[in-house]
C-alpha cells in the first residue's frame, strides 16, 4: 500500500525539521507527542551503558516512530506514516545531547572547542507498523572558541534545545572551519536521505 500525495506525520516540534519537510514539498502535520508539561515523557532518552551513539540514534529514532503510531491509534487519527528523527554529536565516543541548562551548554561547546566532532541524524518512518531507517553521519570541526563567544551563544539562546549545545545556522556557524557531510543533517533533518526514504515508500516529494 502507498501514500502518494497523503500527509504524513513528523514526530517532533522542532521548527527546523517542519521548514526542511516543506523545503521539499512534503505535505506533513506534527504529532505532538506530549499533551501538557504534567505529562510523562513519552521516551526515556537516557543512553544506556556503554551504548554507542549509532546505536543510541538508530534506537531512539525508532522508539519515537513506535510511539508515534500508538498515538494515532490511540487518538483515532488517520494511520498516515509517522516520521521520527533524532539527532545527537558525538565527541570521542561520547554522547552529548541537549543541554539541561547554561552550565551544562557551557560545557559542551568548551569540549568542542578546536576539535572534530560527528552529527548523527537518524530517521524512521513508520508505514503501517513497518518500521524503516536511514542514517546520516556528518564531520564537523570548530576553531578555538574564546569564553566571551560561548557566553554569547548561550546568552542568545541559541544553545539550547540543540544537540551539542549549538545550531549551525545560527551564530555557531562562524566557529565551524570545515564539514564533510549533510549540513540539513546537522539542522536535524537530513534531506538527502528523508526524501530517499520517503520516495522508496511511496510517499510524494516535490509534487
Amino acid at each position: 500500500m502507498t501514500f502518494a500525495g497523503h500527509y504524513i506525520y513528523l514526530a517532533s516540534r522542532s521548527p527546523r525539521r517542519r521548514e526542511l519537510l516543506k523545503q521539499i514539498g512534503v505535505r506533513h502535520s506534527v504529532l505532538l507527542m506530549r499533551e501538557t508539561v504534567s505529562r510523562a515523557v513519552d521516551i526515556d532518552e537516557t543512553p544506556l551503558l556503554d551504548e554507542s551513539p549509532t546505536d543510541y540514534v538508530y534506537r531512539i529514532t525508532h522508539a519515537k516512530a513506535e510511539a508515534g503510531r500508538i498515538r494515532l491509534i490511540q487518538r483515532k487519527l488517520p494511520l498516515f506514516p509517522v516520521l521520527a528523527a533524532d539527532t545527537i554529536v558525538a565527541l570521542d565516543g561520547c554522547i552529548f545531547g541537549k543541554p539541561k541548562d547554561a552550565t551544562h551548554a557551557e560545557e559542551m561547546l568548551t569540549a568542542l572547542s578546536g576539535r572534530t566532532h560527528q552529527v548523527l541524524t537518524a530517521i524512521a518512518l513508520n508505514l503501517q507498523g513497518t518500521i524503516k531507517h536511514r542514517l546520516s553521519i556528518t564531520t564537523v570541526r570548530f576553531r578555538e572558541i574564546g569564553k566571551r563567544e560561548i557566553q554569547a551563544c548561550i546568552a542568545g539562546g541559541e544553545a539550547f534545545d540543540k544537540a551539542g549545545a549549538y545550531a549551525i545556522q545560527g551564530m555557531a556557524a562562524a566557529f565551524i572551519v570545515e564539514i564533510f557531510g549533510s549540513y540539513s543533517g546537522v539542522m536535524g533533518l537530513p534531506l538527502f536521505e528523508t526524501a530517499q526514504l520517503l520516495e522508496e515508500s511511496g510517499i510524494k516529494v516535490f509534487p
